[in-house]
């Protein structure tokens, strides 16, 4: 019962947190207020039930919180006042194209150019999904000190600055729309494969990043790369029900029953990027779903171009040349060319720190050993991978392969968007 309330409290944290942070201008305050609120909820709702609409019940308590706060730390009359006037106007209904517009504005805000690429990041999963900051820091291999010190950093820089709480117009929204997309592809990212779960997904982040990456496209549909990352997240999401079997255990792409995957979402994600390249602007998410349009469009694993996916990734690393992206092209060329070539790749990358802390580095190289019959380097590999505490999904597929290899057998394990 208990996990079951939390869900429901996280699914609205980021649409109350938004909602409150327009009301009182202050973000860490929202922050606060909405924190007061659903432990309220939590205890409330485990003998009343669940509220018919939990996010009003939300948004109202965390509103009348910030109130509370707000008298607390009033020193003059006037402001009691306002506090007053404010709370005589309170209601529980508002416009759903209002919530909409606060959800988008909290990301806008906490990109703003004031801040630097890391803070932004950060204060988005944290304010806008309600990440914790061991998931931040999980997510972007980072301490979990540096990420606390870069919220701490971010929320005192849009009070002292008096960052706005709104949506930009013109140059001020294709500015901020890069780090945009991008947080919205990291919230994806995290529901896709997340640390932070038992089952090894979180599908309401998922959820909130499609419904985010649609509303972009709605308001800007101009843009070549939101259709690009809107594309992407629906191949990626489609293929969700065949990722898993019935016992929760990881199931590589090669493997998977693709029956189980939504038809209807690979056609929509096909649509959207088709609309993209007609705008004749690539960018990097145009590359990724294209990418993933291939994996998503085989009949069968084994009708998968992996020469052009290579081609693909190849192209992707001079728009975003990072020790990811050049390891998930070592994959795609071992598909295409054999674990050889693969394999000379990764060496090259074994000293890049991030990649040192990512399993997925570790599982791919153990992979390509096992290919070509280095039992005892997979071995290490896998082990070394399992050390990092990837998600529980992923720790039982290592501990299978590495029965295997322990009984001599091996083979292709190698998962790929």
């Amino acid at each position: 019962m208990t996990d079951d309330l939390s869900a429901v409290v996280r699914q609205h944290w980021w649409t109350t947190v938004a909602s409150v942070t327009r009301f009182v201008g202050d973000l860490e305050a929202a922050e606060e207020a909405v924190q007061e609120a659903c432990l309220a909820a939590l205890q409330q709702w485990r003998q009343a039930g669940v509220p018919e609409h939990p996010e009003r019940w939300l948004v109202t308590v965390a509103r009348r919180k910030a109130l509370d706060a707000h008298r607390r730390e009033a020193k003059r009359a006037e402001k009691e006042a306002a506090a007053v006037r404010d709370e005589a106007g309170l209601s529980t209904e508002w416009p759903v194209g209002e919530v909409v517009d606060d959800q988008l504005a909290l990301i806008f805000m906490c990109c703003h150019p004031a801040l630097d690429p890391a803070s932004q990041i950060a204060l988005t999963l944290r304010a806008v999904c309600g990440l914790t900051t061991s998931e931040i820091a999980s997510a972007f291999l980072t301490p979990e000190a540096t990420v606390a010190q870069r919220l701490v950093r971010a929320k005192r820089k849009i009070r002292e600055a008096v960052i706005p709480f709104r949506r930009p117009d013109g140059d001020g929204l294709a500015g901020r729309l890069p780090a945009v997309l991008r947080i919205v592809y990291l919230v994806f990212t995290e529901g896709h494969r997340s640390n932070a779960s038992e089952a090894g997904t979180r599908p309401e982040l998922c959820w909130e990043a499609n419904h985010l990456a649609t509303s972009l496209s709605t308001m800007m549909p101009g843009e070549p790369e939101v259709r690009g990352l809107l594309a992407l997240l629906l191949f990626v999401d489609a293929r969700r029900a065949g990722r898993f079997d019935a016992e929760g255990r990881l199931v590589l792409l090669d493997q998977q029953d693709r029956s189980l995957w939504d038809a209807a979402k690979i056609a929509e994600g096909e649509a959207h990027l088709a609309s993209a390249l007609r705008l004749g602007r690539p960018g990097p998410y145009q590359i990724q779903a294209a990418i993933a349009a291939l994996h998503s469009t085989a009949r069968t694993a084994a009708a998968t171009d992996w020469a052009e996916v290579a081609a693909l990734y190849a192209e992707l690393v001079r728009w975003e040349p990072t020790a990811v992206v050049e390891a998930n092209r070592a994959v795609a060329v071992a598909m295409a060319h054999g674990p050889s070539a693969g394999l000379t790749i990764l060496d090259r990358l074994t000293d890049d720190p991030r990649l040192e802390a990512w399993p997925p580095f570790h599982i791919a190289r153990a992979d390509l050993f096992s290919r070509l019959g280095l039992i005892e380097r997979a071995t290490e590999a896998y082990e070394t991978a399992l050390s990092l505490s990837p998600p529980v999904p992923e720790r039982t597929f290592i501990n299978r392969r590495l029965r295997e290899l322990a009984g001599g057998g091996f083979g292709p394990n190698s998962e790929n968007r």
